[in-house]
């Protein structure tokens, strides 16, 4: 192994071979530089010393021939120390040619001092030499043209340049001394360009860089090209700057970077998380929690905008973050607290005393000192020493955090109260983070807040349990019995502690819900709810739910806070053990018969409660005199029910609940008279609705009021309109032929006609069918039958069917079925099409029973107009039935031929053939599958007459469906080549 002095040796004997460049080689004094090949060459450049391209061309000649040179030289020498300490300049090929480029980059430079090209590719071509072969980097897309300063320095870091190899700093100090002195005279020369300066700065983050060049001369360096260069550039230097700063560490990082801060303190964030991890050095937390500070008061005024998109609450949970994690080191401890805290408050009451004002930019002195104004007219910010980052001052956290945070983000405090307990926890004051916790949980105003914190404060306890548990495990050597048993005592108060704190869980969610919306009736029955059988807490919370309540801000069911409590008193407490107490239930309610609640049906439910407590201890009188106090009609009566500017009281004469009520409680305690003028009074306001006539007329009906009961259903009929007076007319009319039945026959007579002049044709059935039923039971037939007529013509399409079904009944029961022909013609003339088949039915059949077969054919002919065979097949297996029963050949032959014309005719309409899809498809009856492609010889002869016969009977005015217009969905759908149902007959069939 060779010794120190050994390598002092070799590294002096390595070192004696340089500078190369200084002083430049020349002919003179370096002879090796030209051989015979190159004497051409210099004799044209001494001939045309101002040709740029001749020079041009020369070096770059000479280049290209050193440089195959050296990779055919590269390619068979093997690294050893010395080439790792030489780099590029191990062999002395590669130092000759340093000093042939030199010579010949210096020559042309003499000639043109002032081109950059010349100077650019000279200074890159000594930087390979000394500082290796440069890497390239692949870069994806293209760089901001004009970044921020945060993300500049992330693309530069990533940009950064990088070598291989490189000249040792100790061994090639002079040549690397050499290349310094180059950028300077090229600098002389072009001092006004930022690329020039930014090729010099960069030799100086190289890592084999000696120290004297990158630290010191670094430094001057970057504040040299900051003077130089315009302000317009001085970011393309700042970059290269701060990068170089962050490299050093320590106290130049922080110099540098307070005064980029000076000028844009866009990076504060970004210099905080140096100051917290430094490369080289110790933290600096104060420091970097004042600058939080103050961009997080900077940004809740608007003066300051995170690069990052940090919102001010965001940047506040920042400097949180830095004060929990160096707690020491940032804030005071809890009597310097105190005292700061006393000292602020005597501050801010000698602020408010005298207040220094500024009002348009023009100072107003009123008893204080002058106010420094900003340039556009505001006034400037006093010093802060909390903001201070060159003030060594501590922080007072709980003040920070209180006037910060906690005043401005009352609904975003459980992070705050947290941050502030955990910093106190670090510090080891324990009492002062319990009572930090405390007051949390007793000002937040959010369920969320209250859990974060409820959470924590529950792991702290947990965690200070374990901890003292842990140590009664494996006590110290020092410690006695007393004090083992003095940390028993003081483990079980903390379990006491943490299970009392656990039971005051749901306490404190209801104290959250509480202070957010004190007027949350809900809320407060639940926090009585979870007083169970504590009568006296019960109390205390229903009194101050009442003082707290703003009734007209309260949620739903205010008036259910009062009736609970009355109960409270009336049962004798939650356990009913307490003595009765009807006095303060009755207190209790008349207090709520003065409360302006939000609705006319509150109050009337409380009144109503009262008047049942009274009945529930049989003081009927007193029920009776409540209903009355609240049912009092004042003098003016024309008061809007639903005007809301008035108070409820002044409208709950007309809530129909109240009287409702009180008309109940009159029917089953009072008089009939009593209930009579209650119910007179209800019909006098006009609040009365169909029930109420119901109700009242039912119940002089129950006292034997006959006339009385009808005298009310006529008034319930004058005030309300159909559909509303059609239930009041069925049971008034119901009653009136149950009471009298045909005693009074012409009375009911007009009582029905007065009932249909006004009908609806949709609700006149009941009506109609009862009007005849009264004539045929008391009557004369002829008259119900007529009024079966008028019936069967004036109802809703939907019901004509069944009227003329019940018209056909009592005419066949009244006069015999021929009577019923004329009924039948009627129908299937104003029936609908779907009906009009069944009709035909029927009255085939009536004409079958009379023996009139023809008639019966002829209306079945009519009715399959109206019938698809593939979509109603009942029909025509009638028809089939009927003919094979009563027919001929020939009339079998025409019914076939008429199925035949009358499927043709459906198939050729598209929207019926979509309708009996849907109708297949629901399994509406059984639908006959039919082969259209068959061959149909009847429809074929049909088709070649050119549609000149007609069908066999005679078309109806309206068809089930609507003939489409679209010749095209007609054309397209497939005509039948073939009948699936045909019927062979043979003669023995005859």
């Amino acid at each position: 192994m060779p010794s120190v002095a050994q390598k002092s040796m070799s590294v002096d004997y390595l070192s004696s071979a340089f500078p190369l460049t200084l002083p430049i080689p020349t002919p003179t004094t370096h002879p090796d530089l030209l051989s015979v090949n190159d004497v051409h060459r210099e004799e044209d450049l001494l001939r045309n010393p101002s040709s740029f391209r001749a020079w041009w061309t020369a070096i770059q000649t000479t280049k290209e021939a050193f440089n195959a040179e050296l990779k055919i030289e590269r390619s068979t020498i093997s690294p050893d120390e010395t080439s790792t300490l030489l780099g590029p300049l191990a062999t002395s090929l590669s130092r000759r040619s340093l000093q042939c480029l030199t010579y010949i980059y210096e020559a042309a430079i003499a000639q043109f001092p002032g081109s950059f090209k010349l100077w650019k590719a000279y200074l890159q071509m000594r930087m390979s030499y000394v500082l290796g072969r440069p890497v390239l980097k692949k870069r994806a897309g293209g760089k901001k043209k004009l970044p921020e300063m945060k993300d500049a320095l992330e693309e530069e870091k990533e940009d950064q340049e990088e070598w291989e190899g490189g000249l040792d700093g100790v061994v090639g100090w002079e040549e690397w001394k050499s290349l310094v002195a180059t950028y300077e005279r090229a600098l002389m020369w072009l001092p006004k360009l930022p690329r020039l300066w930014l090729m010099y700065l960069s030799i100086f983050s190289h890592p084999m860089c000696p120290p004297v060049i990158s630290h010191t001369h670094a430094r001057r360096t970057f504040d040299r090209a900051l003077r130089t260069l315009p302000p317009s550039l001085h970011s393309r230097i700042w970059v290269h700057f701060l990068l170089w700063a962050e490299g050093k560490g320590g106290i130049t990082t922080v110099s540098v970077y307070r005064r980029y801060l000076a000028v844009d303190p866009s990076v504060t964030e970004h210099y905080t998380t140096i100051l917290l991890a430094p490369a080289d050095s110790a933290p600096r937390p104060l420091e970097a929690a004042k600058l939080l500070l103050s961009l997080a008061r900077k940004a809740s005024r608007g003066e300051y905008t995170s690069p990052e998109g940090k919102s001010p609450y965001q940047l506040l949970g920042d400097f949180l973050d830095v004060v929990e994690r160096f707690s020491d080191d940032v804030g005071l401890d809890v009597e310097e607290t105190v005292r700061a805290n006393e000292d602020a408050a005597r501050a801010e009451s000698s602020n408010a005393e005298s207040e220094p004002l500024a009002v348009d930019g023009n100072l107003i002195r009123v008893a204080g000192p002058p106010v420094t104004v900003t340039p556009d007219g505001k006034t400037a910010p006093a010093y802060d020493e909390d903001e201070d980052p060159l003030s060594p001052r501590k922080l007072d956290i709980e003040r920070i955090v209180r006037v910060d945070g906690l005043e401005v983000y009352k609904d975003q405090a459980g992070r705050l109260w947290t941050g502030l307990a955990t910093y106190w926890i670090k510090r080891g004051e324990f009492d002062r983070a319990k009572s930090t916790f405390e007051a949390g949980i007793a000002t937040v105003l959010t369920i969320r807040d209250f859990t974060q914190i409820f959470d924590a404060y529950a792991e702290f306890s947990e965690s200070l349990m374990s901890a003292m548990m842990e140590s009664l495990e494996e006590p110290d050597e020092d410690d006695d019995d007393e004090d083992i048993k003095e940390t028993e005592r003081e483990v079980d108060a903390k379990m006491r502690e943490f299970e009392a704190l656990m039971d005051r869980r749901p306490f404190l969610v209801n104290d959250v819900l509480l202070r957010r919306n004190p007027n949350d009736v809900q809320e407060w029955e639940k926090r009585v709810a979870l007083w169970g059988e504590d009568d006296e807490k019960v109390a205390e919370t229903y009194t101050k739910a009442l003082e707290t309540i703003h009734p007209r801000k309260a949620t739903a069911n205010l008036h259910r806070v009062y009736v609970n409590f009355a109960k409270f008193y009336e049962e004798g407490g939650t356990t009913g053990s307490a003595e009765v107490d009807l006095d303060s239930a009755r207190k209790i309610l008349e207090k709520a018969s003065k409360v302006n609640f939000k609705t006319v049906e509150d109050l009337a439910e409380v009144w109503c409660e009262w008047a049942e407590m009274e009945l529930r201890h049989e003081n009927y009188d007193e029920a009776i005199r409540v209903m009355q106090r609240a049912a009092a009609i004042p003098k003016n009566t024309k008061v809007n029910y639903h005007d809301h500017t008035l108070p409820v009281q002044s409208r709950l004469f007309k809530s129909l609940k109240l009287w409702s009520f009180y008309v109940d409680l009159e029917e089953s305690i009072g008089t009939v008279e009593s209930a009579k003028a209650v119910y007179d009074k209800i019909m006098e306001l006009r609040i009365a609705n169909a029930q109420v006539i119901v109700n009242y007329a039912a119940f002089l009906e129950e006292n034997q009021y006959w006339e009385d009961s009808f005298k009310i259903y006529e008034r319930g009929t004058e005030v309300f309109t159909f559909p509303i007076s059609f239930e009041i007319w069925n049971i008034y009319l119901s009653k009136f032929v149950k009471r009298y039945g045909g005693s009074k026959l012409e009375r009911a007579r007009d009582l029905f006609e007065q009932a249909l002049e006004k009908c609806p044709p949709k609700s006149c059935k009941p009506l109609f069918l009862m009007y005849g039923k009264l004539e045929e039971d008391f009557g004369l037939a002829k008259r119900a039958m007529s009024i079966y007529e008028r019936a069967a013509q004036v109802v809703a399409d939907e019901d004509k069917f069944e009227m003329y079904s019940i018209y056909i009944a009592k005419a066949t029961a009244n006069y015999g079925l021929p009577a019923t022909r004329p009924i039948y013609e009627r129908a299937l003339e104003v029936l609908p099409d779907r009906q009009t088949a069944e009709m035909c039915l029927r009255f085939a059949a009536l004409e079958r029973k009379l023996g009139e077969i023809d008639r019966a054919r002829a209306i079945y002919a009519h009715a399959s107009q109206f019938c698809d065979p593939r979509v109603n097949p009942k029909f025509w297996q009638e028809w089939n039935n009927f003919e094979i029963e009563t027919g001929s050949e020939d009339t079998f032959r025409e019914m076939l031929r008429i199925k035949r014309s009358v499927q043709a005719q459906f198939n050729t309409e598209a929207s019926y053939l979509a309708a009996q899809t849907n109708s297949a498809k629901q399994g509406n009856g059984g639908v006959e599958e039919i082969d259209v492609q068959g061959t149909d010889p009847m429809a074929a002869a049909e088709r070649q007459a050119g549609g000149a016969k007609g069908p066999a009977f005679v078309a109806a005015k309206k068809t089930a469906v609507q003939k489409t217009d679209d010749a095209d969905a007609s054309a397209a759908v497939p005509q039948p080549e073939a009948n699936a149902d045909e019927i062979h007959i043979d003669d023995e069939d005859l």
